[in-house]
Order: C-alpha cells, then sequence, then structure tokens
C-alpha cells in the first residue's frame, strides 16, 4: 500500500463579477478567501470587476498566463440576465473544459433551491495549466461549490483523483 499523499498548497485567485458589489459588499468573494485559505491554500489575488465579458476576459487571461496561479476561483455572471456574461467570456479560453463540475454543482444544488438550479451556468475548465471554476454570485452558491465540490477536487490528498495531481502532471510535462 502507498503512503498518503501529502496536502500541497495551491495559488488561487478569486474574481468577483459583479456590476454592483465592491469590497465591502463582496461577501461571496470573501467566503472564497476564508474558505480557500482556511483550507491552506495561498490567495494570490482578489479582485472584482464588472458584469463585462473583456474585462473577465482580460483578468482570467492574465491569471492564467501567470505560472504562479494554480487555480481560478469565480463568483457571480453566471445567470441568466442581460449582462450576465462570465461563460461567454471564460469558456472560450479553457483548454479543456471540465463537464462535470456543472453537472455536479446542479445536482447538488437541487437539494437546496429545488428547479431554481437550472438556471445556473456555473462552468469549470483548464486553460494553460489552470483550472477555473465559475459559479454564481450568491454566498449559499459560492458555500456549496466550495464544500461539496471544489475543496475536494483541489486537495492533492483526495482520492480517486484530484485536479492537483493534472496540474502538477501538466506543468512538469510542459503542456
Amino acid at each position: 500500500m502507498s503512503a498518503a499523499a501529502e496536502f500541497e498548497a495551491l495559488n488561487i485567485a478569486v474574481l468577483t463579477v459583479s456590476d454592483t458589489r465592491d469590497e465591502s459588499s463582496d461577501t461571496s468573494g470573501d467566503y472564497l478567501v476564508d474558505a480557500l485559505t482556511e483550507a491552506g491554500h495561498r490567495l494570490t489575488q482578489k479582485v472584482i470587476v464588472k458584469d463585462d465579458i473583456y474585462q473577465i476576459r482580460a483578468r482570467v487571461s492574465a491569471w492564467v498566463a501567470d505560472a504562479g496561479v494554480d487555480a481560478v476561483l469565480i463568483t457571480g455572471g453566471t445567470g441568466f440576465s442581460g449582462r450576465d456574461s462570465t461563460p461567454e467570456a471564460v469558456s472560450v479560453l479553457f483548454d479543456k473544459t471540465i463537464d462535470g463540475f456543472g453537472e455536479c454543482f446542479r445536482a447538488v444544488s437541487f437539494d437546496e433551491i429545488g428547479s431554481s438550479t437550472m438556471q445556473s451556468r456555473a462552468i469549470a475548465g483548464l486553460a494553460n495549466n489552470t483550472v477555473i471554476f465559475c459559479v454564481p454570485g450568491s454566498t449559499g452558491a459560492c458555500r456549496t461549490a466550495w464544500t461539496r465540490l471544489i475543496e475536494q477536487q483541489l486537495d492533492s490528498r483526495h482520492r480517486p483523483c484530484n485536479f492537483v495531481g493534472v496540474l502538477r502532471t501538466r506543468k512538469r510535462e510542459g503542456v
């Protein structure tokens, strides 16, 4: 039997997409920062941008290009209102889409909010050795996504698999 894997802290950036929130009212972004640091990871940067496809894409592109950022957590802009554009801004950056994330998020959030979960366009993917998770802007949705899905997938000890192994393998291979 092999030795248990050790925890490996990741460098994680948090992006809040909102036309109305600022640092004093960003409870969702604050929740993600607290959760990731409590789990033992390092916050590289936290930014709030307007729900504008190009501002979102520019910020995420900069983090994806930074070898010091392992993961990006995005909250907001995943609904159906006129300006919700996070999936459109980010999905074009993906080298690989993590289809199971959106499916699993909607499945676990169904227990909390019922059929309203079908209005979530939560998505995830890999871009330039960086894993990106896009979740709704409510603090409850961030809590559900973190505690039920993301925390385990960013924990190198989680079995049978997690994204830390994928990120590290791809970085070693230079892919």
